[in-house]
Formats: C-alpha cells, structure tokens, sequence
C-alpha cells in the first residue's frame, strides 16, 4: 500500500512538473491564455493583497498564503492520515492470516495456483474492510494544483514579485538552499511518520520516505524561489499534522481494537487451485488429432478378427 502511496505522490508531483513546464503563451514579449488570465492574474492581485499587510514583503506573502491554504486543507489531511493509520492497524490484525496467503503465493508453481492465492488476499481485505490503497489520495495535492500555478506564473510574470528579495533570496529565481530546505521538511514528515509504526511497516514505508521528499527537491530546484518557500512552508505543516496525527494513533488503535472485538477477523475460504482442470484443458488439446478416426472403427476391427478366426 505505501508503494502505491509513493506512486501516486510520483504522478501527481510529475504532473504539476507537466503543467508548470507551458500552460501560458507568450506573444509580443506579453503573456496570455487561460491560465494566465483566471490563475496567474488574480494569484498577482491576492499576493499584492498580502504584501500589503505584511508591509510590502512578498516573502512574508507567500509565507501567509501557504498558512490560509494548509489551514483549508488540515481537516481534510488530518482525516485523510487517520483513515491511512487506520487502515494500517487493521493491516497489522490481519498479519497471520497474510503471511499464510503469501506463503501460498510464493510456493506456487502454476499460474492457477499463483492466482488462486492473489483472490485470497483480496478476498481477505475486502472481508475485513481493508482499502487496497490504505486510505491513501491526492486529492489534497490536486487541491493545490491551481494554488502552484497561480503563484508560479504569479512570481514568473509579476515585475514585482519576480524581483522582490526575501531575506536575501531572489523570489524570482531558483533557490538550492530553499530546496534543500523544502527536501528536509518533507523528509522529516516522513520520519515523523514512521514513529508508533510496527517494524515490518517500516520496511515498506522505506520507499515512500525518500521518494516525496526527492520530487519535491526536484520541483523546486527547477522553480522559482517563492514556490520554494511555499513548499517549504507546507512541509513544516505536514511535520504538524503528522505529529497530531501521532497523537491520537493509540486512540486510533483502541478504536480498532474494540472493532475487531465486535467484528473478528474473518478468513475467506481458501480458493482451489485445480491442477486438475489444467490437465483436462491440455487433453482437450490433444483430442482433435484422433477425431479423423471413424467412431465405429475400433469394432469394426473387433468383428474383422472375430470372422477371421
């Protein structure tokens, strides 16, 4: 499952790659297009709007539209990482019953065989109400999608935010200490979330580790600085939510202990394999090649010797 959650981070941020890299169209040194008109302009007014109240520091801005946009989202993202622990509790309870299909599964020697085990586990997750993606969307990310286009095309195409200075960084350029920045952020959110985890999670969550944290270090190294901030910004908000998720995990596991007292575990039959059926199948196979015999052939054979003798 954290497999498919590293993936989806992937697409999605590989994606946003895609959509910054030619959305708006330049002609006679002016941008245009639909995205410039309906993201870009009114992202231009909105950080104007908060440079003002920040004393005319873009930095700060950006800092305050990152702040109003997790505190949108941390509901939806606090609810979003319960569902995924709980789900992980739910995974660890059904453990036994796993490592027996897997067993299965790597013993096989048959196709039938190898897919008699993959019904089994997912017979089981679906017995017990266990998500194949373990709660895991990206939704809250694809939220964000026009907040990152706004403020990219915002600082690209705005005079005054592609020069303004925030603490000695140029918003308008890329910043490397800013991406490291953002890449450590991300990548203690990870570690924070691996916390309170049993260690054969952990394995699995190796990957998920590095690989966010390592797009999102690739993002902004080619982006300008603000989008470097925010990104930044928005990890020490993911650092937050992790720890309140942390919080309430061994309420979480109460509530899945008390569930599995009402509902135990339940263990779908076992799916045959049916070698047999495979052998019938090549039979059949073979069978065509002796149609061209007559079905009277054999007795007429039986009655040619009987009035020989």
């Amino acid at each position: 499952m954290k497999n498919k959650k590293a993936l989806t981070v992937t697409v999605a941020l590989s994606s946003l790659v895609f959509f910054l890299s030619g959305c708006v169209q330049v002609k006679n040194g002016k941008p245009y297009g639909f995205v410039y008109d309906y993201l870009a302009r009114p992202g231009q007014a909105v950080m104007q709007w908060l440079a003002q109240l920040f004393g005319n520091n873009y930095g700060w801005a950006i800092i305050g539209l990152t702040v109003i946009v997790r505190l949108i989202l941390l509901p939806m993202m606090i609810n979003q990482q319960r569902k995924s622990t709980y789900q992980q509790e739910k995974m660890s309870a059904v453990k036994p019953q796993l490592a027996v299909i897997q067993e299965r599964q790597k013993a096989a020697k048959t196709q039938e065989e190898k897919a008699a085990a993959s019904n089994d586990m997912m017979a089981l997750y679906k017995a017990n109400g266990i998500s194949m993606t373990g709660g895991i969307g990206c939704l809250p990310l694809l939220i964000q999608f026009p907040v990152f286009s706004a403020l990219y095309y915002a600082i690209r195409y705005s005079p005054e935010l592609s020069s303004a200075k925030f603490m000695g960084i140029a918003l308008g350029h890329s910043s490397f200490l800013l991406a490291v920045l953002a890449f450590l952020s991300y990548l203690a959110q990870g570690y924070l979330s691996m916390i309170g985890i049993p260690d054969e999670q952990k394995k699995t969550m190796r990957t998920m580790l590095v690989v966010s944290p390592v797009m999102i270090l690739f993002v902004t190294m080619s982006a300008p600085a603000g989008l470097g901030l925010y990104f930044f910004v928005g990890g020490l908000f993911a650092c937050l939510q992790t720890l309140i998720i942390n919080y309430f995990r061994p309420r979480i596991r109460r509530e899945v202990e008390e569930e599995l007292k009402k509902h135990p575990i339940k263990t779908p039959t076992p799916t045959a394999a049916k070698p047999v059926k495979a052998t019938e199948q090549t039979v059949e196979t073979n069978r065509p090649t002796n149609r061209n015999a007559r079905p009277n052939e054999g007795r007429n054979a039986g009655k040619q010797q009987r009035h020989h003798h």
